[in-house]
């Protein structure tokens, strides 16, 4: 009925609803009159100053309707569902002003859902009611309007508590439809600029959306998760919910949510995941690097309050899909976020699920085949290694110490420019440097330092091969990431015959089943000089790591070492392709052998090190080295003042302190090349029963030294025959009266046999076989133990002492091993001639050359070129104190030589020995000022009275000796034997002087 004085915008309300008597009959749809409707939005449109007045009344009358059916009264739900169906055409009609309604829209909005939460069909309305309002904003008034901006996180936070709904009050059906409806809100949100607008916002909007998400992915199984993203991925969203922000709102269309039918067969749980999924997956799609980094901090408080750290195989889905649905540029957020986090936690006293956990996500990101561009692979390798080194401070046995190798590991799957690797493995090797020399620091707790010490450089070494396992794996058609993480316990390393390219990682069976993450890779390897300042780890202390460098040297070997015209054929032979390699190539390879260089260096600096552990007294560093050789200048003098001590003003701990910051101020290649030397001093041209070595350790100096000549035969020829006759000079040895110095001198004698084998099996020299066989017919049953293939990364290995083994055969006792017969053979060798490009006597004379570990240490080094040509001596004479800094280029301190020419004749005639002591003709006299009195005693003129220092000298013509000396050098003058410059034009000859003067 019209009542007077009504006014217009309130009588075309009324005007859409159906007469109060047919309200109820007006289900199940509850529409208003379509007629009215039109004739309702043509006015708002037309005029949208009413906006505002239309969206008070139908808020008001939202209210009314929301309190009388709350108390049962069916017409006035009715009403209310009419209602919202009024304000989704005003929403959808007046877009372009969609500011003016968002108020009354939103109150509206969370009065329903929070008065009428159990009834599904009314909660659906305001839904879609929700979603049409996030379709057509601009976000604008979120943040500045303080009462939109309560209602819509209100509404928002109401909408997540319907999508984690349990069922615990609720039958199966009704659970998985209220969540349809709740993750239908969400996925609005997610698609709306309302969601992204508001920078100071977004973090709280993304709490509530992954905390409702996250409930159901944590309750169904991984194989339910990977069938809902698959259909994701076959069935993409709306093309209008994917491109909402590049469409303008007249192009824009919002979804209508439906709710099932009373008799129908409700959703499934599949159909909850499936929603889920793709809300999850629109916030990482539509969001920055900084917004990544939100929501990813988002989940971490989601985990924490759901305990999901306890379910690390979702987790590490979770963080799969988190970098697959990124884009493309941002995807580098989702690793360093994990990885900060991880960092976060790494005092706790204990290690918690949490940190076990996120391991493994890192481990599963880098493992994943989703690519990872603008990823900082040194900052993540320098902040794990910080993590590992605190965990070992804090507790060596720690559990998750094998998931952070893994993620070190991991890093290799991710190859992006050419010297990547190389530079990821020189920041490991420069870290363990630092904790062989200096150890850790301590990290609150009771550990044993020794054993912390032992327990970092294991759990470095594991990461370094890990890291070029996974390298490796780029072009690997078998490398997986399940592949990855059932190999962490081999990433020490393996035998020369059982190592397998494959990553090594400690989460088993967590990287799920992406596919393979195979990668064409041409990167750089590592170079010898990047590795060699790790050999020192061979002569440890601790055997577990020595055992562990070993195996990863031996990787190191046989997969990693450029090997540049030194190689052998897939029969293990070594010989010279003439169709490969013409003379050039040839003549080339022989000369980088003969003369040396990285590789060769390196071979030198290892054999070296190996002698040094087959025959050392003690090995490692014991307390009082460490300092001593910390505190000690590049010459061995001590840097320590001790008088404080010896006079009794300071403690012992002081000048431990001050040893070691003092030695931090010494660049570690030079701390290396003291403990090089401390370590040769242990040594003996003779081995005695005093030696450190076990039957072990002959084992992996045997699998090493096989290992050499196999990978490098031109280079281990050279560098390691010379060493392997000075090992059996050592072991000619009295060993009658002690059974310990027999068992080290068997276990040397089957060293040098057995590898003499491997070389003639290399060059193909079957005599040297022959003679090996009649000299030790024992040596098909070995002493030594045989090295163990798969070391476990943190329990450390017993080593086999000779106390163990059976007594050795006679044979190897007395071996009557001829090594000259065999250097004999070896030089004859063909092969190994064209391979040198010597002759037998001279490729016999340079393998039997006198070797001593200080001479290959020596050799080892690169040394300079610092000759002088054309005087034929050093051109730098440097005190040694200037040499105390690290990586000093002796080129750069080199003088400037060139060439005598007509210059320096010129120059010479002229009396200018040299550019910078010029004679001018007409030169001023120089004034000096020595002598002047000072400005501020100057009286009254302020002038200074020129003094003249030396008279003016006319410039002096050279003397004859000097004019010769130039002629010489140009090869004019008189030549002598000792000229290194030869005339280019031959000498004129004499005429006689009276035909001259007749001519004239």
């Amino acid at each position: 009925m019209h009542i007077p004085f009504t006014p217009n915008h309130v009588q075309l309300i009324t005007a859409c609803y159906p007469p109060s008597a047919a309200l109820l009959n007006s289900g199940p749809e509850y529409r208003p009159n379509s007629q009215e409707l039109s004739r309702l939005t043509y006015y708002a449109a037309n005029r949208p100053g009413k906006i505002t007045k239309l969206g008070s009344e139908l808020e008001k009358r939202v209210r009314a309707d929301c309190r009388r059916a709350q108390a049962g009264n069916t017409r006035a739900r009715a009403s209310l569902l009419i209602t919202l169906s009024i304000l989704k055409a005003l929403a959808t009609e007046c877009r372009r002003d969609i500011s003016l309604l968002s108020s009354s829209l939103l109150s509206s909005v969370l009065l329903t859902i929070t008065s009428l939460s159990s009834d599904l069909e009314v909660l659906a309305r305001a839904a879609t009611l929700f979603v049409s309002w996030t379709t057509y904003t601009d976000g604008h008034l979120i943040g500045v309007d303080s009462g939109v901006t309560r209602d819509y996180l209100a509404s928002l936070k109401q909408f997540a508590e319907f999508s984690r709904a349990n069922g615990k009050a609720r039958d199966a059906e009704v659970r998985n439809r209220t969540r349809l409806v709740g993750l239908s809100a969400l996925s609005g949100a997610v698609t709306s600029e309302a969601l992204y607008t508001a920078s100071q916002l977004f973090r709280e909007q993304v709490s509530f959306i992954t905390s409702a998400v996250l409930v159901t992915v944590f309750e169904v199984r991984v194989l339910t998760l990977d069938k809902a993203s698959l259909m994701i991925k076959e069935k993409p969203a709306s093309p209008y919910l994917s491109e909402f922000r590049t469409r303008p709102p007249n192009e824009r269309r919002a979804a209508s949510i439906h709710v099932h039918v009373d008799g129908d067969k409700g959703p499934s749980m599949e159909d909850v995941t499936e929603a889920c999924l793709r809300v999850l997956s629109s916030v990482f799609e539509h969001s920055n690097a900084t917004q990544v980094g939100s929501i990813m901090q988002s989940l971490f408080d989601s985990l924490e309050d759901t305990k999901g750290w306890e379910k690390p195989e979702h987790c590490c889905w979770l963080a799969r899909k988190a970098a697959d649905w990124t884009q493309y540029q941002y995807r580098y957020a989702v690793p360093t976020r994990l990885v900060e986090r991880l960092l976060e936690g790494q005092d706790a006293p204990i290690t918690t699920a949490l940190h076990s956990s996120l391991a493994a996500m890192i481990t599963a990101v880098f493992t994943s085949p989703t690519p990872l561009v603008n990823l900082s692979t040194s900052d993540i390798i320098s902040n794990l290694m910080t993590l590992l080194l605190r965990r070992v401070a804090i507790d060596p046995e720690d559990a998750v110490l094998p998931a952070v190798v893994g993620c070190i590991s991991s890093l290799g799957m991710h190859v992006y420019y050419a010297d990547q690797i190389q530079d990821l493995a020189a920041e490991l090797i420069s870290r363990l440097t630092v904790v062989e020399i200096n150890g850790l620091p301590p990290g609150g707790g009771k550990a044993d330092k020794e054993k912390c010490r032992a327990t970092a450089l294991r759990c470095l070494l594991s990461g370094l091969t890990g890291l070029m396992r996974a390298a490796d794996s780029h072009s690997s058609g078998d490398a997986s990431g399940g592949e990855l993480a059932k190999d962490h316990s081999r990433a020490g390393g393996a035998p020369s015959h059982s190592v397998s390219p494959k990553v090594a990682s400690p989460t088993d069976g967590l990287t799920g089943g992406d596919g393979m993450h195979v990668k064409p890779s041409r990167r750089t390897k590592i170079s010898p000089e990047v590795w060699q300042d790790t050999l020192t780890l061979l002569c440890d202390g601790d055997y577990g790591v020595r055992a562990n460098y070993a195996q990863s040297v031996l990787y190191y070997l046989e997969n990693e070492m450029p090997k540049r015209g030194d190689s052998t054929d897939a029969d293990g032979v070594r010989r010279v392709r003439p169709l490969a390699e013409g003379p050039i190539r040839q003549a080339s390879n022989a000369s980088v052998a003969l003369v040396g260089d990285g590789a060769s260096r390196f071979l030198n600096a290892l054999h070296s090190y190996l002698y040094v552990l087959a025959t050392a007294s003690s090995l490692g560093l014991n307390g009082g080295s460490i300092s001593s050789l910390s505190g000690q200048s590049a010459n061995g003098d001590l840097s320590v003042d001790d008088s404080r001590t010896e006079n009794g003003t300071g403690t012992s701990e002081d000048v431990a302190s001050q040893n070691h910051r003092r030695s931090m101020a010494f660049p570690p290649r030079q701390r290396k090349a003291s403990i090089a030397q401390h370590l040769i001093q242990r040594t003996s041209s003779r081995i005695s029963a005093s030696a450190s070595a076990t039957a072990s350790d002959y084992a992996h100096i045997l699998a090493i030294l096989s290992s050499i000549h196999q990978q490098l035969p031109v280079r281990a020829l050279l560098t390691g025959v010379p060493m392997l006759l000075a090992l059996d000079a050592a072991s000619r040895v009295d060993s009658s009266e002690d059974d310990t110095l027999k068992s080290r001198q068997a276990a040397i004698n089957e060293i040098v046999a057995k590898v003499w084998i491997v070389i003639g099996k290399v060059w193909d020299c079957p005599e040297i076989t022959d003679v090996i066989s009649k000299a030790i017919p024992s040596l098909d049953t070995p002493f030594l133990p045989a090295p163990p293939n798969n070391l476990d990364d943190l329990h450390s290995p017993r080593p086999v002492l000779f106390s163990q083994l059976d007594p050795p055969p006679g044979s190897l006792l007395s071996s009557d091993l001829d090594v000259h017969m065999l250097l004999a053979c070896l030089s004859s060798s063909r092969n190994a001639a064209e391979a040198t490009g010597l002759d037998q006597e001279a490729l016999q004379r340079r393998l039997s050359v006198p070797w001593t570990p200080e001479s290959a240490m020596k050799d080892s080094i690169e040394r300079p070129s610092n000759y002088d040509a054309l005087r034929g001596e050093s051109i730098l004479k440097i005190a040694p104190t200037l040499m105390h800094v690290e990586n000093l280029s002796l080129q750069s301190l080199g003088r400037f030589t060139r060439g005598v020419g007509v210059t320096d004749l010129r120059e010479a005639l002229e009396g200018r020995n040299s550019m910078s002591n010029p004679a001018l003709v007409n030169g001023a006299p120089s004034i000096s000022t020595f002598d002047h009195s000072s400005l501020t005693q100057a009286g009254d003129g302020w002038a200074l009275r020129p003094t003249r220092s030396r008279p003016a000298r006319r410039p002096q013509t050279a003397g004859p000796s000097e004019v010769r000396d130039v002629l010489n050098k140009l090869g004019i003058g008189k030549q002598n034997g000792n000229s290194l410059l030869k005339a280019s034009l031959s000498p004129l000859p004499k005429t006689d002087n009276r035909y001259a003067r007749m001519s004239a």
